[in-house]
């Protein structure tokens, strides 16, 4: 199976900012996207019209009108929901009455995901205060493998995809999160690669002056050296590619990025995220030679996404979400000319069709 493209819905603005679901859906169309990495929080905002003018709150109900309504909208423009994203903070409880609340709402999300049509949800590394999280990686794998067997007997079953955020808890590198992988050892929990996550943990300091971690050319060199001897290419579900701003100061006390509630390079992931290829907006992580490894060494072919989190979208300016679509468009573009990948056959006939008319006849036309 070769490559198929597919962004998050967050990447393209988020909702809170004034950019219906609806209008990044049809720029994810028009830019010849096959997919999307559905956030909750997407979902949750599309629920609100369901219910009463001034309510606060979704309800389960509400939630599942507008996965429902979700499903029609991808399947119209003919893109594919990759997964449901991002059940946080779940694994390592130390109040184990909330882990309980959490597989509470885990059997929720079962329903959003049947909704959906989608088969997969993502799980990233938590990243609560360390005094919430333990530091026993046999807990996290058995509240793991709790939520995988919980997936498994489901009908149709649920996969899940677990990966490490570059600012995580206890799991903050790809090594620590394929651990996680192999003692989890369920068919439906594999691993998401991310090239940004794995390049913010140990090529990237946005906290520090030079924006780089003390030997960081070796340490790419090493870490990609075990990620093709050492990861099973069936439990890699699917890929996430993007770069990042290295940053004029560093992200400490007095920077615009700077928050006291988040571990410098949250922040910066928050605020700084770039597709690949972006140099002239910044971009300086070794985003290629990851990639290279990842589709090259481990011979990766399935949902490649581009999870991008930057100030930008939280701009109100309309054209935000075709802006950042075309962007990734073009980055998509460059990546497969760069890495010369097998990509899904040519884009879908409604895609041409829109390609063809002029811009202001474009989103109707996707309807």
């Amino acid at each position: 199976m070769p490559c198929r493209l597919a962004i998050s819905s967050m990447s393209l603005g988020r909702s809170s900012a004034g950019h219906s679901l609806e209008h990044k859906l049809d720029m994810a169309a028009l830019y010849g996207y096959r997919g999307i990495e559905l956030f909750h929080e997407d979902l949750a905002s599309l629920a609100f019209q369901f219910l009463p003018p001034g309510t606060t709150a979704t309800t389960e109900e509400s939630e599942l009108q507008a996965a429902s309504l979700i499903r029609q909208m991808c399947h119209h423009r003919h893109l594919a929901i990759l997964c449901l994203q991002p059940f946080a903070h779940y694994e390592g409880l130390l109040d184990r009455d909330a882990h309980s609340q959490r597989l509470k709402q885990l059997r929720f999300w079962f329903r959003l995901a049947r909704a959906l049509g989608t088969d997969m949800v993502q799980i990233p590394s938590s990243f609560l205060p360390a005094d919430q999280v333990s530091a026993d990686r046999s807990l996290a794998v058995a509240d793991l493998q709790e939520a995988a067997d919980m997936g498994s007997a489901q009908n149709p079953p649920i996969r899940f995809v677990y990966e490490a955020l570059c600012w995580g808890t206890r799991c903050d590198t790809w090594e620590g999160s394929w651990e996680v992988v192999k003692a989890v050892d369920r068919d439906n929990f594999g691993l998401c690669l991310d090239t940004f996550n794995i390049a913010g943990r140990i090529y990237a300091d946005p906290a520090s002056a030079t924006g780089k971690t003390v030997d960081c050319e070796q340490a790419v060199r090493e870490s990609m050296d075990r990620l093709v001897s050492e990861v099973d290419l069936s439990k890699v579900f699917y890929v996430q590619v993007v770069d990042a701003e290295r940053l004029s100061t560093p992200l400490m006390k007095g920077h615009a990025f700077y928050n006291e509630e988040q571990p410098a390079r949250m922040s910066w992931s928050r605020n700084c995220r770039l597709f690949y290829g972006e140099h002239e907006r910044g971009a300086y992580l070794p985003v290629t030679q990851i990639a290279g490894a990842i589709f090259d060494g481990l011979g990766f072919e399935g949902w490649v996404s581009l999870e991008l989190f930057n100030r930008r979208m939280g701009d109100e300016d309309y054209d935000v979400p075709r802006e950042l679509a075309a962007r990734g468009g073009r980055s998509w573009e460059k990546l497969v000319r760069d890495l010369g990948l097998r990509v899904e056959d040519e884009e879908p006939a409604m895609q041409q069709q829109l390609r063809r008319l002029p811009l202001e006849g474009r989103v109707s036309a996707s309807l």
